[in-house]
């Protein structure tokens, strides 16, 4: 038995390559004090990941060449030296990109499989979950009878944030890439509208779905979409900038859309990391799962089997083609 691990072999120039990972097997790691070996059941991809594939200039150093890429990962506990694990245990954790990995027993969460899917603790009880609600409730504070709108309103982020803006008796509207996802949007998570943000006249649809303006718009993709809801924009509007998909393939800084709406509607745009809000986990896992239980939240993942097509399956991400939060299923899942 080896340890497969994709590492990351280039810094990509525009959209990432399958050639930009490497695909290598070492021996299965052992832990030292105070450290778990971790067998990875789940790994999570998430637009993120682009941003750290590139030596910019952000909010989190760069992954290293050379090195095992980053991301979240739900496990199973194969060997412990720690007095909080044992053999067996469910954890989430940040693994990356690799069948096997080692970590601190103080970086971990453990997973109860008897309250919910594991998997859900790399999305809708996880980092994407947990940016949903904290960015669209902190920052965004919709109010009942808002408008709200949701851009990439299928994927794992924006699905859950137009649901809560929902919950909180909003007028949701969503942005999506696709007549199909804009059908999920509306009838099987119940937004009140959704827009194909490649049709024709996209101002005069989001104007048609916003008959009131936007109160609240809950960005992840930045460019277009948000130069459109600017003016639209109510007095005193709120913006959770939380994603910039559209410029995370840029080769160069795209031209901003004009910010004078901020100005005279005196709105408020405040970047969200997930990172600052770790004091609201609790109040999240309540509520989410209160939500899960009572049925008033939906979701939907979309997994990819083997960790060799994670490469393709996150190029296929940064371009829209995932349905639901996406996860590569590494192994087997003992839990179903």
């Amino acid at each position: 038995m080896t340890n497969k691990q994709i590492l990351l072999k280039s810094r990509p120039v525009g959209e990432p390559k399958e050639s930009d990972f490497a695909l290598v097997e070492t021996p299965i790691p052992e832990p030292g004090e105070g450290e778990v070996c971790n067998r990875t059941i789940y790994l999570s991809l998430d637009p993120y990941m682009r941003g750290r594939m590139s030596d910019r200039e952000s909010y989190a150093a760069p992954a290293e060449l050379g090195s095992v890429m980053v991301g979240h990962t739900v496990s199973q506990v194969i060997k412990s030296h720690h007095p909080n694990f044992s053999v067996g245990d469910f954890v989430l954790g940040y693994d990356g990109w690799q069948s096997y990995g080692v970590a601190k027993g103080e970086t971990l969460r453990k997973l109860d499989p008897n309250q919910a899917p594991i998997s859900y603790a790399l999305g809708v009880l996880g980092m994407p979950g947990m940016t949903a609600y904290c960015a669209l409730l902190d920052i965004g504070q919709p109010q009942a009878g808002e408008t709200v709108v949701v851009s990439a309103a299928s994927g794992a982020v924006g699905s859950v944030a137009g649901q809560i803006a929902k919950i909180k008796g909003c007028r949701v509207v969503g942005v999506a890439g696709s007549d199909a996802k804009c059908d999920y949007v509306v009838k099987e998570l119940g937004f009140d509208a959704c827009i194909n943000r490649k049709v024709q006249d996209f101002h005069a649809e989001l104007k048609a779905a916003c008959p009131n303006g936007i109160d609240v718009y809950y960005d992840n993709t930045a460019g277009a979409i948000l130069e459109a809801v600017l003016q639209q924009i109510n007095l005193g509007a709120r913006i959770p900038l939380v994603g910039l998909i559209s410029q995370y393939n840029a080769e160069s800084a795209p031209p901003g859309p004009n910010l004078m709406p901020i100005l005279v509607k005196r709105a408020l745009i405040k970047g969200f990391l997930v990172g600052d809000y770790q004091h609201r986990q609790p109040d999240f896992l309540s509520d989410v799962s209160q939500w899960l239980r009572a049925g008033k939240l939906k979701y939907k993942e979309d997994i990819v089997e083997g960790l060799e097509n994670a490469p393709k399956a996150f190029i296929g991400l940064l371009q829209g083609e995932n349905f639901g939060k996406l996860i590569v299923k590494v192994s087997n899942d003992p839990t179903i």
